[in-house]
């Protein structure tokens, strides 16, 4: 059982862009990681950190920004992979870079420290939530997309999508959580009917249509992952056979992420 996390659906919607002096470092860090400026990136996460050195978001956000610069490296992102499920299952495992690896497990480590002594002293701290849910998805990502541990990866999936699901409870606009919920419930939900059965006895939530509708609130709405769920509902719509809804998505990821070339090469390939 594959856990795809590149998987997805589609809504036109795109955010409305911030002004470069209105962000946080944290927001220009991700601006920079979207558009594989990875260096300049963890420069934004430094700046954050120094100023707000108790913040998990911190050491999380440099761990998103080790982990696709190593999928941008090993060239995991690519959308035929999560198209074409022979060609996902057929896949070469990946030669990782075990200096990277150490880096992204400190960062990770650093963050459940943070967020745990957060929520110690404040049980309903959502950013630290947040940085839980994030960390537990950047986990099932690597597990599943470069180490091929399908399990271990379920099992950081439902983690993270139990702590959202707890965070939205008490803040349903923190938008950017919807996404680990949407995640597990389309990537379990576009499975036969036999393996949806047996994820669903070990419980794992499979609605597909209610991931996609997940998804696309993080898509409209999110702060930091919207241009990740419209990657994820832009593969959705290609495995769907909506050609135009993707290309939508893909060309709004494309102009406001010119550095990016995996956006350009898929609409290139998608789009006529």
């Amino acid at each position: 059982m594959r856990n795809r996390h590149f998987l997805p659906g589609i809504l036109l919607l795109l955010l409305p862009v911030v002004p470069a002096h209105a962000q946080t470092a944290i927001q220009q860090g991700f601006n920079r990681l979207y558009n594989l400026d990875f260096s300049g990136a963890h420069q934004s996460f430094d700046t954050w950190e120094k100023t707000h050195p108790t913040d998990p978001m911190g050491p999380v956000s440099h761990a998103a920004d080790f982990l696709f610069a190593e999928f941008d490296r090993l060239g995991v992102l690519q959308s035929q992979f999560f198209i074409d499920d022979n060609r996902y299952e057929s896949r070469k495992k990946e030669a990782p870079d075990p200096n990277m690896k150490t880096k992204f497990d400190q960062a990770l480590n650093a963050t459940d420290d943070l967020s745990s002594k957060a929520l110690a002293a404040n049980p309903d701290d959502s950013n630290a939530q947040f940085a839980k849910v994030f960390a537990l998805g950047l986990r099932s990502d690597y597990a599943a997309l470069i180490e091929r541990r399908d399990l271990a990866a379920i099992s950081y999936t439902k983690q993270s999508r139990a702590i959202a699901e707890q965070l939205l409870k008490e803040k349903p606009d923190a938008y950017d959580a919807y996404l680990a919920v949407g995640i597990e419930n389309y990537l379990s939900g576009i499975k036969p009917a036999p393996v949806r059965w047996m994820l669903q006895l070990g419980g794992v939530q499979t609605d597909k249509e209610a991931g996609l509708r997940d998804l696309e609130l993080t898509a409209a709405h999110g702060d930091l992952l919207a241009p990740f769920a419209r990657l994820l509902l832009a593969v959705a719509a290609l495995r769907d056979k909506d050609t135009a809804k993707a290309c939508n998505l893909l060309s709004g990821l494309s102009a406001r992420y010119p550095q990016n070339s995996l956006y350009r090469n898929e609409k290139q390939q998608r789009c006529h």
